[in-house]
């Protein structure tokens, strides 16, 4: 029906390896477990995966923290373990798309011990050094976005090298064409294997400002937390001169450059930067990613008024490139809780799948969202995210929305585990396990299955363009259109049911089958009930 690239329009499943399945009993999942599991996940209906970090790394965050970017850590298993699964899930018919985290390595990686070692070393200028100040403090301002100084004492070169994230993720210096050249040989490398794409960690932050000028403080009323927690100083300055420079643009362009040399394959850029919108308009002009995504969808803000304003501003702003949307992933609080309201009924769980795949562009959707899951109250003596450990109380971190993929209900560790768990399962997660779920045609991830089956059948929910219909809310409305078909979609995100009466350029004719609560229109009077939803032909 198409002939757009298989990314367009993509539903990309994120599997988060450690909490997805363990098959040898240490607690932590494995590349054999996301073996094991390729099938259910092809049941899905999905495109693509998208594995996080699985590379050789100390584990300080949990992988994105990487010592050799082109081996696997032996706690997922082996390269020939990854080699299984890439083989098994394109027999699936299923794409692979694995992180690359460039703008930083583990300060275990064997270019950084080389570097700290002195100042003319070969790898000396490999990574961000600055003297001190006269008075021995940091060479500016910068904050890292885990607290504090982004600038960390070492007294073998006896100077500050730069972290943007944890004291243990030393930044590289991409203003060092070896530095570029070593980070897409790494790309190369897992393209040679075959790997369909890459989603490409925090892409905006390779650059930094090479004169190291002072970030301007932000006013308070504009420190909104984007992906960090709302007390974090972090939020207390722009963040003009430590990342999203704009050097970065030409290495976007080395980038795609060496991927467009392998057909098919495909780049999504994680984006948070002052004006994330902006970036990703910017970062998906031709020549550069193919797809970006930001956290503006990721936020505790559910309104029509919000999903509304925020694909409208973007599809004003990138005129060229193609968005990714995701409400969950690995991050943040889960959809289910950050917008649920105490609400995590099947029906609300399967209209947050159902908006966010309606809208124009790809979608991640995040490791048991299929489920239902809400997040989990991780106790601060289980945590082991180090930025939920550093603010707790007020912010408990990210182990909430990582703890393991509940497959039974019935076992002692929910079927993820013979060992215990690197982190607990919930109690609340069994009533949601995929064996509970299978033969309930009533259930969340029966009805994810039978929207991602029936929005296959609509090219115009894949491919189409988008134009929004201002309604009142709680609902949001939207016509797409591909190549002569327009599709009303309309959706009521409250709990009460509502009457609307939309203008409309056209006789709608109600599409069914979808899997939804569905409206009825009567008289010209739209009827949807409480969580919603009205598929219909324009004609």
């Amino acid at each position: 029906m198409s002939k757009a690239p298989w990314w367009r329009g993509a539903i990309i499943y994120q599997i988060y390896p450690r909490s997805f399945l363990d098959t040898d009993g240490d607690g932590v999942g494995d590349l054999p477990g996301i073996v094991e599991r390729l099938d259910y996940v092809a049941s899905l209906g999905v495109d693509a995966i998208w594995i996080a970090p699985f590379f050789k790394s100390p584990m300080a965050d949990f992988g994105y923290d990487i010592a050799d970017q082109c081996d696997v850590d032996p706690l997922f298993g082996t390269l020939a373990d990854f080699d299984v699964l890439l083989a098994k899930a394109h027999a699936l018919d299923l794409k692979v798309m694995i992180d690359q985290v460039l703008s930083h390595t583990s300060d275990e990686h064997a270019w950084f011990n080389e570097s700290r070692q002195s100042r003319d070393n070969p790898k000396a200028d490999w990574y961000v050094w600055a003297d001190a100040k006269e008075d021995g403090t940091p060479p500016n301002n910068w904050l890292s976005l885990f607290g504090g100084s982004a600038w960390q004492w070492e007294p073998r070169r006896g100077q500050y090298y730069l972290h943007n994230f944890l004291a243990s993720q030393p930044d590289l210096n991409f203003h060092n064409p070896l530095v570029r050249a070593a980070m897409l040989d790494s790309v190369r490398f897992w393209l040679d294997k075959g790997v369909d794409g890459f989603r490409l960690d925090s892409i905006n932050f390779c650059f930094h400002d090479a004169q190291l000028r002072d970030n301007p403080p932000k006013p308070k009323d504009k420190r909104v937390g984007r992906g960090f927690s709302p007390d974090n100083p972090y939020a207390f300055q722009y963040h003009y001169y430590n990342n999203t420079r704009p050097e970065n643009l030409a290495f976007l362009g080395e980038l795609r450059a060496l991927v467009d040399r392998y057909p098919g394959a495909t780049t999504l850029g994680e984006i948070a930067s002052e004006d994330s919108l902006a970036t990703m308009a910017e970062y998906t002009r031709p020549d550069r990613l193919h797809m970006g995504y930001s956290f503006e969808l990721l936020t505790e803000d559910f309104s029509a008024a919000h999903i509304r304003g925020t694909v409208r501003e973007l599809e004003a702003r990138m005129t060229e490139g193609w968005p990714c949307w995701a409400i969950s992933n690995h991050d943040v609080e889960r959809v289910l809780s950050r917008w649920g309201n105490g609400d995590a009924s099947p029906q609300l769980a399967n209209l947050f799948t159902a908006m966010v795949c309606s809208l124009r562009g790809s979608v991640c959707v995040y490791q048991g969202e299929e489920l239902g899951l809400t997040e989990a109250d991780v106790p601060y003596e289980s945590l082991r995210d180090p930025y939920g450990i550093a603010f707790w109380p007020q912010f408990k971190g990210r182990d909430g929305c990582r703890t393991p993929m509940p497959w039974s209900g019935d076992d002692a560790q929910a079927g993820f585990s013979h060992g215990m768990p690197w982190l607990p399962v919930p109690e609340e997660h069994r009533a949601r396990a995929v064996a509970r779920q299978q033969g309930d045609p009533r259930s969340v991830l029966n009805g994810f299955r039978t929207f991602m089956r029936w929005r296959q059948a609509h090219p115009a929910l894949r491919w189409g363009d988008i134009a929004f219909i201002e309604t009142a809310e709680p609902v949001l409305a939207f016509i797409r259109r591909w190549q002569g078909e327009a599709l009303l979609v309309v959706f009521n995100l409250g709990v009460a049911a509502v009457e609307v009466t939309l203008p409309l350029p056209g006789t709608p004719t109600a599409i069914d089958g979808h899997g939804l609560q569905a409206g009825t229109m009567q008289d010209g009077v739209l009827h949807l009930p409480g969580h919603g939803a009205w598929f219909a032909r324009l004609v």
